[in-house]
């Protein structure tokens, strides 16, 4: 039986959280102007969210909504410092409560986890269910349709709530929802740190019935992409209509219906931003793309001065990173030729006046 917790409500807002919450949220983020201006009043601004939260008066402010492609085009919604730094403090103490509760092959937005983990596990299934690649194997691979937009705040709640049991901590929790798509009761923004917390104990729940209701032996999932993997293709066939059964009526959830696929091993297995084959692991075609458009970018932009010269190192040495994990030597080894020489002469050349 999981403990259930209680008089949570001040530990999130006690000045000391808030304060350590600020540390974590402005790590990197001091030369922003919101957060400047937020910490040019620091005390002031965090005694007053502590008031807030005591006289039971903090209500969650508005969201800045812009758009990114990483690769696929997502709208993130921004809140302010202000509520930033609640959903940090709200991070701190629920994330331990919930953390150890996650399956082993629950990859997304945990310490010591990751994407590079996620892939480097998947393998070692692969490799296992193949007998070390002697013989095939099947992979099930699925995603789910718009899910972050279809999180049901009603049943999110009440998974929280089997293992909060503070009515304080529902109302700070009902606030944070409600403050995103209220009229319709679903939905967590990208972008908030509580959504990763609320995404993975959300899908906890199909974490549990596959490992525990379909006993399936080989599962991985990174957030809303999870993989099945066997030695038997009608097996895999056989779970889908019990899946897809499960996200519809415990979680309001639907597969999506074109991304769901069967797959050899030996025709490769796309998860991440690599492909993964027998004897070897490559980069996915759309992502090596991506990383060469994004250096050229990030080259041209050193040469008109608005980056520095440690964003430009930082952005090629982070794509190298990448292909490390991957079979892509001589793919490096160009980019490195390409670009190094060219980057040495950006150095040298002078920053516009203008």
């Amino acid at each position: 039986m999981q403990r259930v917790y209680n008089n949570l409500f001040e530990n999130i807002a006690s000045v000391e959280s808030l304060f350590l919450a600020w540390e974590e949220f402005s790590k990197g983020k001091r030369k922003r102007s919101d957060v400047q201006a937020f910490s040019d009043h620091l005390e002031e601004n965090l005694f007053s969210l502590h008031s807030d939260f005591i006289n039971n008066t903090y209500y969650h402010g508005s969201y800045t909504p812009f758009t990114i492609c990483d690769p696929k085009q997502r709208q993130i919604h921004k809140a302010t410092v202000r509520d930033r730094i609640v959903h940090h403090a709200i991070f701190s103490i629920l994330n331990p409560i919930f953390e150890p509760t996650f399956i082993a092959h629950s990859f997304s937005c945990r310490v010591g986890k990751g994407t590079h983990r996620a892939v480097d596990a998947l393998e070692g299934m692969l490799r296992k269910t193949s007998k070390n690649r002697r013989k095939n194997c099947y992979v099930l691979k699925c995603d789910i349709y718009e899910f972050f937009a279809s999180v049901d705040h009603k049943i999110l709640l009440h998974i929280l709530s089997k293992r909060i049991n503070d009515p304080r901590v529902h109302v700070l929790l009902r606030e944070v929802l409600e403050s995103f798509r209220m009229e319709t009761r679903k939905g967590i923004p990208i972008g908030n740190l509580t959504s990763q917390l609320f995404a993975n104990v959300y899908m906890h729940e199909f974490d549990q019935f596959v490992k525990h209701i379909l006993k399936v032996k080989h599962y991985i999932r990174y957030t809303d992409d999870f993989i099945f993997v066997s030695e038997d293709k009608k097996y895999l066939h056989s779970l889908l209509p019990s899946v897809a059964l499960f996200l519809q009526n415990r979680l309001g959830l639907r597969l999506h219906p074109h991304k769901v696929t069967i797959r050899k091993f030996r025709q490769g297995v796309d998860f991440l931003g690599y492909v993964l084959l027998p004897h070897h692991r490559i980069l996915r075609t759309k992502t090596r793309r991506r990383m060469i458009r994004r250096l050229q970018k990030a080259s041209l932009e050193y040469r008109v001065g608005h980056i520095p010269r440690e964003s430009l190192e930082q952005s090629l040495q982070s794509y190298l990173d990448v292909l490390s994990h991957a079979d892509t030597y001589r793919l490096a080894q160009d980019l490195q030729n390409q670009y190094f020489l060219e980057i040495e002469s950006l150095f040298c050349v002078p920053k516009p006046l203008f």
